[in-house]
């Protein structure tokens, strides 16, 4: 019994840095430690509190923690888990938990139930101009450029032509429109 116990014992040793190492992979800080990881393996969150990678668990993780995992899957493609992840959080209206449901379900092909999203997370905050930019994506997904152009205006008031949400809109609207 003994033996056998050494044995697990030295198994976790040998193996627990390669399950562990993934999660500590470079992240987008904005200046902070590098060490910050935004990645763990497919399923899990990283938990800020308890400094690991754990399946999340409504209420057992920050929505903070929970918004980095979520915005990282949807960038990653991986928009039925982001939206998996999403939905955990507390605060079912913060408008970046919002912003990142609308994309994913967006890109998932549910352009209306984006755009549901995307108006609830500018009810909340009217001025967060990257939900009016993919807002205004899904309207050009739905072919309504009047729409489209109603959001890049909205933008130009909030942060002027020389912001990146006004450009990349833009360019979207300019390039639909070449077809």
């Amino acid at each position: 019994m003994q033996s056998r116990f050494a044995m697990l014992l030295a198994g976790a040793t040998v193996s627990l840095p390669l399950v562990v190492a993934p999660a500590f992979a470079a992240g987008e800080s904005g200046g902070g430690s590098s060490t910050t990881p935004t990645k763990c393996r497919t399923g899990l969150v990283y938990n800020s509190k308890t400094k690991k990678c754990e399946t999340p668990k409504s209420g057992m993780i920050e929505d903070e923690d929970l918004y980095q995992a979520g915005r990282a899957l949807a960038m990653d493609g991986k928009y039925d888990e982001a939206i998996k992840v999403l939905t955990l959080a507390a605060d079912k209206s913060d408008p970046r938990i919002l912003n990142y449901l609308g994309y994913s379900h967006r890109k998932a092909g549910r352009v209306l139930v984006g755009l549901g999203y995307y108006q609830e997370a500018l009810r909340n905050d009217p001025d967060y101009t990257l939900v009016r930019e993919y807002m205004g994506e899904a309207q050009l997904m739905l072919g309504d450029v009047a729409a489209a152009r109603v959001q890049l205006s909205e933008i130009e008031k909030r942060c002027g032509k020389g912001c990146r949400e006004y450009g990349m809109l833009a360019e979207q609207i300019e390039a639909y429109l070449r077809g």
